[in-house]
C-alpha cells in the first residue's frame, strides 16, 4: 500500500485531550478504510505565520499511515467537515523516515544546523556601517540638515 504523511492544525481553544482525541478518531477512520497509522505525533500549540479563522495559534499533529487512496480520500473528507480541523496537509512518500519529527527533535539534537559563524549577513563577512551626514569632525556634533548655524 502507498505511504503517506498527513500534518493537521486543530482550533486553539480545544484542550491537549481534546486534540489527541482527534488523532485517534482519525487514525480509526483509516483503520475502518484498510489502512494503518504506522506513527502519530501531537506537536502541541504553536504559533501560526497568520490567522486561519480568526485564530493565532492551533494544536499540530502528525500521522504516518500506510493506507490505499480511498482511506486516506475518506479521511481527508472527514477531516474537511469536521468544525476544529482548520488546515490538513497530505504527501504521498516513497518510505517513512526513521525516529521522530524534526519539529519534536531538541534544538541541540539537530544536526543539519550549521556553524552560523559570528552571525554576519550573507556571505559570512562583517561590513562598516555607512556614517549618514558628512564628517563630524573632532568636535563631535550632530550633522546639520538644515539651514546652517549662526
Amino acid at each position: 500500500m502507498p505511504l503517506y504523511e498527513h500534518v493537521f492544525i486543530a482550533r486553539q481553544d480545544l484542550s491537549n485531550a481534546q486534540a489527541e482525541g482527534l488523532i485517534e478518531h482519525f487514525s480509526t477512520v483509516l483503520a475502518d478504510n484498510g489502512g494503518k497509522v504506522v506513527e502519530n505525533e501531537y506537536w502541541g500549540v504553536k504559533t501560526m505565520a497568520y490567522k486561519i479563522n480568526k485564530n493565532r495559534k492551533g494544536h499540530y499533529a502528525f500521522l504516518k499511515s500506510d493506507a490505499p487512496a480511498s482511506a486516506v480520500q475518506e479521511m481527508e473528507r472527514l477531516m474537511r467537515l469536521h468544525d476544529d480541523v482548520m488546515r490538513v496537509l497530505t504527501i504521498k512518500v516513497d518510505k517513512h523516515a526513521e525516529g521522530v519529527s524534526v519539529q519534536m527533535q531538541k534544538r541541540d539534537e539537530r544536526e543539519d544546523r550549521g556553524d552560523r559563524g559570528d552571525r554576519g549577513g550573507f556571505g559570512g563577512e562583517r561590513r562598516e556601517r555607512p556614517s549618514f551626514g558628512g564628517d563630524r569632525g573632532d568636535r563631535g556634533e550632530r550633522p546639520s540638515f538644515g539651514a546652517p548655524r549662526r
